[in-house]
């Protein structure tokens, strides 16, 4: 059962979740959390850990969790789950799409698809930033926003260096 648990939980967000890694994400942390396989602060942590990582964050989720949750074939069946509905939708759709691409009405279907993701992408971020205001404080939490966001934006440096940057500003002040 637990393996089923394993294919579902990443699997329904992989149908679900249009747009690729970004847009599952919301809903691989629903499934994770619902089955109690992390909290939503772990989950946080996994994540920032694995977008400091290269290569697609969906997979990277999957092989962890379900490393974690069931070993090597726990990895093997969340990976598969996490990448089979994509594999199944172009073998099945590919002619189809690429002879509509064009179409004002599947661009038009994309536009509407977008809002529901940005709201989804919010809601995940809203509840990180709650999770982090009560495990270090506000100033801690406002410091590490703001510091991040003008190295992101402003400076134009990689992510995966300002998370690098946070996970050693974290481990100096616990040490």
């Amino acid at each position: 059962m637990k393996y089923w648990h394993i294919f579902l939980a990443f699997f329904i967000p992989g149908i679900l979740g249009y747009g690729g890694g970004p847009a599952s994400i919301p809903l691989v942390q629903n499934e994770v959390v619902k089955y109690e396989w992390m909290s939503v602060q772990e989950f946080s942590e996994m994540l920032a850990l694995a977008n400091s990582l290269p290569g697609p964050i969906a997979t990277k989720m999957a092989g962890y969790i379900g490393y974690d949750e069931g070993g090597i074939l726990g990895a093997i069946i969340a990976v598969f789950a996490a990448v089979a509905p994509s594999l199944i939708i172009m073998i099945l759709l590919v002619g189809v799409l690429y002879k509509y691409k064009d179409s004002s009405k599947v661009k038009r279907l994309t536009q509407y698809v977008r809002p529901v993701i940005a709201i989804l992408l919010g809601v995940m971020a809203w509840n990180f930033f709650k999770e982090s205001y009560e495990g270090i404080g506000l100033w801690q939490t406002g410091l590490i926003t703001v510091s991040s966001y003008l190295l992101i934006e402003r400076m134009k440096v990689h992510p995966a260096f300002v998370i690098a940057a946070a996970l050693l500003y974290g481990g100096l002040l616990l040490g």
